[in-house]
């Protein structure tokens, strides 16, 4: 097929143990969906239907296991924010799936940081505005490579961390999610269909922070290895 202009790359991850790569549909992410988390952000926690945002596929940077990967500071922010999370990649279509079913439509799993422009968002939210401008920065979705779900078996209750230049951050476990995994994958698709290739950024534990220029970012999640991202 012809195009007028070249075609955007289509973005894709490494897979552990694999030369193929996992390609990159659509990201979804989930907001405080840890309730330390919640309360730090100023709300209360509650079993409500969770809260989905989107990011543009190209927000993603792959970086690969044991590298060091690189993100640019953003345009229009002071306050630049890390958070780290557990990613959830789809591997099978499917729409209002069954909690009991959910988790067969997962193919695999990695360590993802949903980066943050929290004066943006903070000041669109307070004006009741939708406050994509926060979240969709470009660079704003490192993620680390996937593993396949069956090589990770205890992921719902894994150990999950960030250290910035060596000072702990954040630190908690999966299990601590308000919604699992399946029920993040449940809820999700009674909006979209779900498609093999989109990724569902899990929400992130308490801790979060700004961050400069110059700093590294090293986390990691119990079974999926580390992350490590500078920002340049």
């Amino acid at each position: 097929m012809d195009y007028v202009i070249p075609p955007p790359d289509i973005a894709s991850i490494p897979v552990i143990g694999r030369s193929t790569r996992f390609p990159v549909r659509r990201v979804y992410c989930v907001a405080r969906n840890y309730a330390a988390h919640a309360r730090e952000m100023g709300f209360d926690p509650q079993r409500d239907p969770p809260c989905f945002f989107c990011k543009p596929a190209d927000a993603i940077v792959p970086v690969e296991a044991d590298g060091v990967g690189q993100i640019a500071y953003p345009l229009a922010t002071e306050n630049y924010h890390h958070e780290i999370e557990l990613v959830i990649a789809i591997g099978r279509s499917g729409k209002n799936i069954a909690v009991e079913r959910a988790l067969d439509h997962v193919w695999g799993y990695a360590i993802g940081l949903d980066m943050t422009r929290r004066d943006l968002q903070t000041a669109l939210r307070a004006k009741g505005m939708p406050w994509e401008l926060g979240k969709s920065a470009d660079q704003s979705a490192p993620i680390g490579p996937i593993t396949p779900a069956t090589d990770c078996p205890h992921i719902a209750d894994a150990a999950i961390w960030l250290k910035v230049d060596e000072a702990l951050r954040q630190e908690s476990r999966t299990a601590q999610m308000i919604w699992s995994i399946a029920e993040v994958v449940s809820c999700l698709s009674a909006y979209f269909e779900l498609h093999a290739g989109d990724l569902i950024f899990s929400g992130t534990p308490e801790g979060v922070a700004a961050v400069e220029r110059g700093a590294l970012l090293r986390g990691g999640i119990e079974g999926l290895g580390e992350l490590s991202v500078r920002v340049v």
